[in-house]
């Protein structure tokens, strides 16, 4: 029977950034809100009360913003694979799970948010 992966999120973290397809938006960008949640087991960190064997959340938040603020692409499913990879980056991390809200996307409509969601696992089998 395998163990439960257990999770640590990170959520509504908020970044400005100049992503999409109009003109507009890469010159004035826009708020995106970003979540993120990583599974991991974490046991061993508990364990050994050891940062170094968990995901650092500040450090997340760091890379992640780093991650949505640069290079400006039209797509936020491309900023999803963008901060999958920064979060997949950590050893201990198995799966991430990532959503990007877009709550200024230009549609002309009354609309609450735009979300993109993506799952990822870690590809090396493990």
């Amino acid at each position: 029977m395998t163990t439960p992966l257990d999770t640590i999120s990170l959520v509504g973290l908020r970044v400005h950034a100049h992503h999409g397809v109009f003109d507009f938006e890469r010159e004035n960008g826009q708020t995106f809100v970003i979540d993120v949640t990583v599974h991991l087991d974490a046991h061993p960190a508990a364990a050994g009360d050891d940062l170094a064997s968990t995901v650092h959340y500040g450090e997340l938040a760091e890379r992640v913003v780093a991650a949505v603020t640069t290079d400006p692409v039209d797509l936020i499913e491309t900023v999803a694979e963008r901060v999958a990879a920064v979060a997949l980056s950590w050893e201990s991390v198995r799966r991430a799970e990532v959503a990007v809200h877009k709550p200024d996307a230009p549609i002309d409509a009354d609309f609450a948010d735009v979300v993109v969601r993506i799952t990822r696992d870690r590809g090396d089998g493990s």
